[in-house]
């Protein structure tokens, strides 16, 4: 699904900052639409299987949230109610683009089933969940896989549980039955058609020397799977980059007011900003081309007009030699091109010709 694609797949990533508000949600949807993105995602969890009460926050939420406020508490605000999902999933179908969501949870991943998303996005910090994970993989949908705070090892020890996943029908007893499975390469190629890996850096906003965009082909090389990137820097220049680089999937928060209240939308993109986002992308996309060196069909003019050709420097007799002397080159209408020049010297000249004539 990820790399077969003749167009970059952008997800307007919508998360959690809907604040709690069902109109908000809905703006989110239209305004992910407007833009021409190909998907709006939010995310679905229940902040009590998600978060205990002595969880800390994150740095950057304490910066953008109250600082003595739990993160259950924070999180417990930013619920998307399950009844809203599929009113939202209609409109966006609705607008033309499609309703995806993240699960955080067990029930959260049952719940999703449901609604028959075309595929999941396995968050960042849910590579290391073996049970969730695996239970991602064994809804038998593609997968994108966020690889934010991981190491390579660790990328590949969660591409290990979605191989087993994808071989068998029941959990693995051990961590040695899911590494036997990803040692065999016959059920490999279960995950190599079905899976995108997302370079990620999880802080809001990342600053630029963290991008590090050089890792997608590092998670290309190592494990020949498609590649994306899930950008929480500022502004759309790492985003249009990171496909330029080869991103076959480009996920970017967006939000109505990067003033509201709440942990991410300090590091999102406004709706005018996701507009001009999803228009660079696009307008990258024609300008990377096919890769075939050639004449454009708008230079073919330029060609003409502008390649040098031989000419006489000063009349020249029938019967004379062609030297550095009488044969020069020059921008002209008709005539050889000037790399046969070398070839030309020494030659005799059939016919005369006037100073400035094309040879």
């Amino acid at each position: 699904m990820f790399n077969d694609r003749s167009a970059v797949y952008v997800i307007a990533e919508a998360g959690v900052n809907h604040n709690g508000d069902r109109q908000r949600a809905f703006e989110l949807v239209e305004v992910a639409a407007a833009a021409g993105a190909d998907a709006v995602k939010f995310q679905t969890f229940d902040a009590k299987r998600l978060a205990a009460a002595s969880a800390p926050k994150a740095a950057y939420q304490q910066q953008t949230t109250d600082a003595a406020e739990s993160q259950l508490a924070m999180l417990s605000a930013l619920e998307l109610p399950l009844e809203w999902h599929a009113p939202l999933q209609a409109h966006a179908h609705s607008l033309g683009i499609e309703f995806l969501s993240t699960a955080f949870d067990l029930d959260s991943l049952a719940f999703l089933q449901t609604l028959n998303l075309p595929f999941y996005k396995i968050p960042s910090g849910e590579l290391t969940n073996g049970p969730l994970l695996w239970a991602f993989a064994a809804t038998g949908k593609p997968l994108l896989m966020s690889t934010g705070m991981a190491t390579l090892s660790e990328v590949e020890q969660g591409l290990a549980v979605v191989c087993h996943a994808r071989n068998y029908p029941q959990p693995p007893a051990s961590m040695q039955a899911v590494w036997q499975s990803w040692s065999d390469a016959a059920q490999r190629q279960a995950v190599t058609k079905q899976l995108c890996l997302l370079h990620c850096t999880s802080q809001y906003p990342t600053p630029w020397p963290e991008v590090n965009l050089r890792a997608m082909d590092t998670l290309a090389a190592a494990f020949g799977l498609p590649v994306g990137y899930s950008d929480h820097s500022n502004g759309n220049l790492i985003p249009v980059a990171a496909v330029a680089r080869g991103a076959a999937v480009l996920e970017k928060h967006f939000t109505l007011d990067r003033n509201l209240p709440g942990p991410d939308h300090q590091a999102s993109l406004e709706p005018d900003e996701l507009t001009r986002m999803v228009a660079e992308i696009r307008a990258l996309e024609q300008a990377l081309g096919d890769g075939i060196k050639a004449p454009q069909p708008s230079e073919w003019d330029t060609r003409q007009a502008a390649r040098q050709r031989l000419i006489a420097a000063r009349p020249i007799a029938r019967g004379e030699t062609f030297s550095a002397d009488n044969m020069t080159t020059a921008r002209a209408h008709e005539g050889e091109l000037a790399m046969a020049y070398w070839d030309r010297l020494g030659q005799t000249a059939t016919r005369d010709y006037q100073a400035g004539e094309p040879l």
